[in-house]
């Protein structure tokens, strides 16, 4: 098994950077093979690197001070089958369940940090185009006012857990196939809190919090859409004496309107024309989440003509919640056929019928008025 990385650089665990990078030096410039013509040179200079690479970098050496050396190196070659040192693959899982502290005695130490919380709030199609300002209610964990979040009655305080020392965890080094590996505990004395509470306040029996209704106004921005989620840093449950509170998720839900729909960030609205103003044209007001607006209709609009009317659609929303511009507004025209008309409508569609070259069939001539345009305009239904 390969030695401890700080007996080969003759330096303690506690070593910092700088004292790392001494040993290192010296121990170079001591066994480097073009110097040192002691036996074994070359392999104690490549210990020595080994050890420096890992120490020296942060990251390696928490993993190296965890799990030895099978957190930087995978573990040393070999099977992992029932006939290698004894260990079978369940001996395997229980020796990575435990480094990771997942066994039934071993849990991770518990975070004091508040929880967070969800809001549902509903908006109106128009709120969510421009933005609003809602107030919530919602409930949620305080601090306590009475002994301010400490968890102890007053003129007492929170003593430091003698069995972990403050720590929350216990901590146990064993020694496997792998190399020295750490379980972490969550301590049975305090709970992984690292404080007892001897005596505990009354008003929140030592948790340090109350729970309480909370009335919030939250600004909503404009460009929401369905579902989007707006978090509220610090306003979720109150952390465990004095850690930091958890987060408020407010949830939108946007209401349908009456005839907007959208489309992404334009707006779609579906618009009924009738058969004069789609021949001749027409000037005609248009509705927008901006207000009315004049629209021209040329003469010979078909059903299905599409009007974009620019800057009048929904605010494209960034992740930081300003916008960057509006998209459109897509206007769908509908011809309507009229189904009732006058004596005297009829006679002037009739009229205009004979204008177009076309006879009126004598089959057509007991007919309605409606079936007679249905001819003309070439039997389409």
């Amino acid at each position: 098994m390969p030695r401890d990385y700080y007996e080969v650089l003759g330096v303690a665990r506690s070593a910092d950077t700088n004292e790392i990078k001494t040993a290192f030096r010296r121990l170079a410039r001591q066994h480097h093979p073009d110097v040192s013509r002691e036996a074994g040179a070359e392999e104690r200079f490549k210990e020595i690197n080994e050890a420096y690479e890992v120490l020296a970098d942060d990251e390696k050496r928490a993993r190296y001070d965890r799990f030895g050396h099978a957190g930087v190196n995978g573990g040393g070659g070999g099977g992992y089958g029932p006939g290698m040192g004894g260990f079978g693959f369940e001996d395997i899982f229980d020796i990575f369940n435990s480094a990771f502290g997942d066994t039934p005695g071993g849990r991770r130490r518990a975070s004091n940090s508040g929880r967070d919380r969800r809001v549902d709030v509903t908006i109106d199609f128009v709120e969510a185009v421009f933005g609003v300002e809602k107030e919530i209610e919602f409930s949620r964990l305080e601090r306590c006012d009475v002994c301010e979040g400490s968890g102890a009655s007053e003129g007492s305080r929170p003593a430091t857990c003698r069995t972990c020392d403050g720590s929350g965890e216990l901590r146990q080094v064993q020694q496997t196939f792998l190399g020295s590996m750490v379980r972490v505990n969550t301590c049975p004395n305090c709970g992984g809190k690292g404080s007892v509470i001897s005596q505990p306040c009354r008003n929140c029996d030592g948790s340090g919090r109350r729970r309480r209704k909370a009335a919030l106004n939250v600004k909503i921005p404009a460009g929401v859409g369905e579902g989007i989620q707006i978090q509220v840093r610090g306003d979720g449950d109150a952390g465990e004496q004095g850690a930091p509170p958890g987060n408020l998720f407010v949830v939108v839900h946007v209401k349908d309107h009456e005839f907007f729909k959208r489309k992404e960030n334009d707006i779609i609205l579906d618009i009924s024309v009738n058969v004069a103003q789609a021949t001749l044209g027409d000037r005609i007001s248009v509705d927008t989440v901006d207000g009315p607006l004049e629209l021209s209709l040329p003469p010979g609009t078909q059903t299905g003509k599409v009007f974009r009317l620019r800057g009048k659609g929904i605010p494209r929303l960034r992740s930081d919640g300003s916008n960057s511009g509006r998209g459109d507004q897509l206007v769908y025209v509908q011809v309507e056929t009229p189904t009732q008309l006058t004596e005297h409508q009829r006679e002037l569609f009739e009229q205009l019928a004979e204008t177009f070259g076309r006879e009126i069939s004598p089959q057509a001539a007991g007919r309605g008025f409606f079936d007679k345009v249905m001819d003309f305009l070439g039997g389409e239904n």
